[in-house]
C-alpha cells in the first residue's frame, strides 16, 4: 500500500467568508496550509504517491502542489470537471488507482498509525476499512454502529453522548468503484451505508488526535493547537541496537533484526511517537560502499516494517570518517557520533517535544551524542528492546 488519496474538493460553506477565495484545505494553519500539515503527515507513514481529488476553486490547490514532492511522496492533482461528490471524484480518479489505497477527507486530521489499518485486511469479503474516533459527545459528527470489527450502520447526528464517529481516513479496495452507480455521489451518504449493509465494510477505533476544521470554533482551535503541537520521538541506532551488528552491514542478505527490534518501532508509532533512526556508517568513507547501499538497505528496511504495520519516520546517516579512503569523506564532521549534528538535524526538520525524546544506543558515542543535543541517552540490552521502549512510551 503506496497511494493514498486526500478529498479536498469541497465548498466549505459553514466557514463563510474564509472560503470564498480559497479552498478549505488550503487555510492557514501555524504558517502553512492545513493540506500542506495532512500531506506530510500521509508522507511520512511511507506513502510514496499522493493525489489531490480537487473541486472547488482547484487551480489554487494546483499551483501549490501539483507536481511536489514532500518527505518522498509525490504529490499530483486530479480535477473534477463539476462537481461530482466524494464519490465522484473517487470515480474520477479511475484509472490511477492501485489495487489497495487509502482515502482521507482533506478538513480532517486524525493522528493515529495509518499503517495499522491493515491489520483488518486479512478478509476475504472486504472493501473497505473505517478508521473510527471515540467521543464522549458524537452529537455533532453522528454515530457509527459495530458488530465486532464490522460496521453495521451509520446514525445521522442526533442527540448526545459516548460513541465512535467516522475519522474521515479509509483503507479501499479499487473494486469499490463498481458501487458508485449514478453521479453526483456521496461515499458517506451513499456507498459506506451500502457496503455496511453487506457486511463488507470493517472498523477499527483510535484514540488519537482528531480535528475537523469544518466550522469556525474548530478552525481556530486548530490554528492553536496545530500551531503549538509538537511529537515525543525515539532515536534509535541502528546497528547493535535494530539489527545485529554484522560489521559495516549494508546488504539485505547480511541484516538480521534484534529479538522485538520490529515490535519495539510498530509500538513506537501506534502511540503516536516519531521514529527516527541516526547512524554513523563510515563504510562509505572507507570506500567498502556508497551511500546508494544504505539508501537500499533502508528501503528494505521499511518495506519489512510495512508488513506488520510499522515505519521509521525518517533515517539519518553520517557518511564520514577521518580515516577514510574517499577524500572528500574523510574528515572530521560533526553528524559523526558521539557529535550531535545527527540529532540536531532532525530535530530541525520534525515537530520533536524535546522533553519526551530519547536515544536509544549501544555505544558510549550514543549517549554523549544524545548529552549534546540535549535529550536523554540509553543503553540497550539484547533482547529487551521493546520492555524498554513501552516502559517509556507507555
Amino acid at each position: 500500500m503506496r497511494q493514498a488519496l486526500i478529498l479536498v474538493g469541497g465548498q466549505g460553506t459553514r466557514l463563510g467568508d474564509l472560503t470564498a477565495n480559497l479552498p478549505k484545505p488550503m487555510l492557514d494553519i501555524g504558517g502553512r496550509p492545513f493540506l500542506q500539515r495532512l500531506i506530510e503527515e500521509v508522507a511520512r507513514h511511507g506513502f510514496q504517491d499522493i493525489l489531490l481529488l480537487c473541486g472547488y476553486l482547484a487551480d489554487r490547490i494546483v499551483d501549490a502542489f501539483d507536481g511536489v514532492t514532500l518527505h518522498g511522496a509525490r504529490v499530483r492533482c486530479i480535477i473534477e470537471p463539476q462537481p461530482l461528490g466524494t464519490g465522484g471524484a473517487l470515480r474520477q480518479a479511475a484509472d490511477r488507482l492501485d489495487d489497495r489505497f487509502l482515502l482521507l477527507n482533506g478538513d480532517s486530521l486524525f493522528d493515529f498509525n495509518l499503517l495499522d489499518l491493515q491489520r483488518v485486511a486479512d478478509d476475504a469479503d472486504w472493501l473497505g476499512i473505517v478508521a473510527l474516533r471515540a467521543l464522549s459527545d458524537t452529537g455533532r459528527y453522528g454515530r457509527v454502529t459495530l458488530a465486532g470489527n464490522r460496521i453495521t450502520a451509520f446514525a445521522e447526528k442526533q442527540g448526545q453522548g459516548a460513541g465512535v464517529i467516522n475519522g474521515g481516513v479509509y483503507l479501499l479496495r479499487r473494486q469499490v468503484l463498481d458501487a458508485i452507480q449514478g453521479l453526483p455521489c456521496s461515499l458517506e451518504q451513499a456507498i459506506l451505508p451500502r457496503l455496511a449493509a453487506e457486511n463488507r465494510l470493517f472498523g477499527r477505533v483510535y484514540q488519537g488526535y482528531f480535528i475537523d476544521i469544518g466550522i469556525p470554533a474548530d478552525l481556530q482551535r486548530a490554528q492553536v493547537e496545530l500551531a503549538q503541537r509538537r511529537r515525543p520521538a525515539l532515536f534509535f541506532d541502528r546497528d547493535g541496537v535494530l539489527n545485529r551488528d554484522a560489521g559495516y552491514t549494508h546488504r539485505v542478505e547480511d541484516f538480521h533484526w534484534m529479538p522485538t527490534a520490529m515490535e519495539a518501532i510498530k509500538h513506537c508509532n501506534d502511540q503516536g511517537w516519531l521514529v527516527i533512526v541516526v547512524t554513523n556508517q563510515a563504510g562509505i568513507a572507507r570506500g567498502f560502499y556508497d551511500a546508494a547501499a544504505v539508501e537500499r538497505l533502508h528501503e528494505w528496511i521499511q518495506t519489512q516494517l510495512r508488513a506488520i504495520g510499522a515505519h521509521v519516520d525518517a533515517f539519518y546517516y553520517c557518511p564520514h570518517h577521518p580515516e577514510g579512503s574517499v577524500p572528500e569523506l574523510s574528515i572530521p564532521c560533526h553528524c559523526r557520533k558521539p557529535e550531535p549534528g545527527m540529532l540536531l538535524r532532525a530535530m530541525e526538520d520534525w515537530p520533536v517535544d524535546r522533553s519526551r525524546a530519547f536515544l536509544i544506543g549501544d555505544q558510549a558515542s550514543d549517549i554523549e551524542a544524545a548529552t549534546s543535543a540535549g535529550i536523554t541517552g540509553l543503553f540497550c540490552q539484547n533482547g529487551v528492546l521493546l520492555d524498554l521502549v513501552r516502559g517509556l512510551v507507555d
